[in-house]
């Protein structure tokens, strides 16, 4: 019985990725608030009925769609403002090779959440604005342990990872647009990316605890 169970639970985990996976695609050229059902079942080859035994609605899929894309990113936004070794241009550089690596790997996700962080789904709205709450303040936890940041407010060190977290999007949505340009557009890109990641650091720098 457990077995059978087993099987059952893997097929309907697989139909629910399938439903994300063909989504995603839709939502390549299309937005969220213009997407029906019904395509989406119609790419999986499955009846619009078993739709709901996955999501309530598109809205749903949507909410599910950012946990996938941004749930995963915790670790790598961490490490892009971590201590670890090396000076900050090391560490500016590793972070802007961190983003266009993954921005290379998921254009599809990147480009999904770029449109809909501002679309017109509100519970999609809402889940990335938690998400990218979220890692605010990872990004300030990891900051507060730096000592340059003795004697800094929490307000302050909040402002400071709103700061490196809009700098993050900014950087993906710059590779995002760069994604099929020539080489040496890439590179302008990387560059450009690291000298607002360094004006911030400077910035900080300067900044009267």
């Amino acid at each position: 019985m457990s077995h059978t169970l087993g099987i059952r639970q893997a097929q309907k985990q697989k139909t629910r990725q399938a439903l994300l996976d063909a989504a995603l695609g839709l939502l390549e050229e299309q937005s969220l608030s213009s997407l029906g059902l019904r395509e989406v079942t119609r790419a999986v080859g499955v009846a619009p009925t078993a739709f709901y035994r996955h999501f309530r609605s598109t809205a749903d899929l949507g909410v599910a769609l950012v946990e996938e894309a941004l749930g995963s990113l915790h670790p790598m936004i961490a490490t892009t403002v971590s201590g670890g070794t090396g000076d900050s241009a090391e560490r500016i550089a590793r972070a802007v090779d961190l983003i266009a690596r993954h921005v290379d790997t998921h254009p599809a996700h990147v480009r999904f959440i770029a449109r809909e962080r501002h679309g017109g789904v509100q519970p999609v709205r809402e889940a990335i604005r938690e998400q990218l709450a979220r890692f605010t303040e990872e990004v300030k936890a990891e900051l507060a342990k730096d000592p340059e940041s003795a004697g800094w407010s929490d307000d302050d060190l909040l402002m400071l990872a709103h700061l490196y977290v809009d700098q993050m999007l900014i950087t993906a949505s710059l590779f995002l647009e760069a994604l099929e340009a020539p080489p040496e557009e890439r590179e302008r890109v990387a560059q450009v990316a690291a000298r607002q990641m360094r004006l911030i650091s400077i910035g900080r720098h300067h900044w009267p605890a």
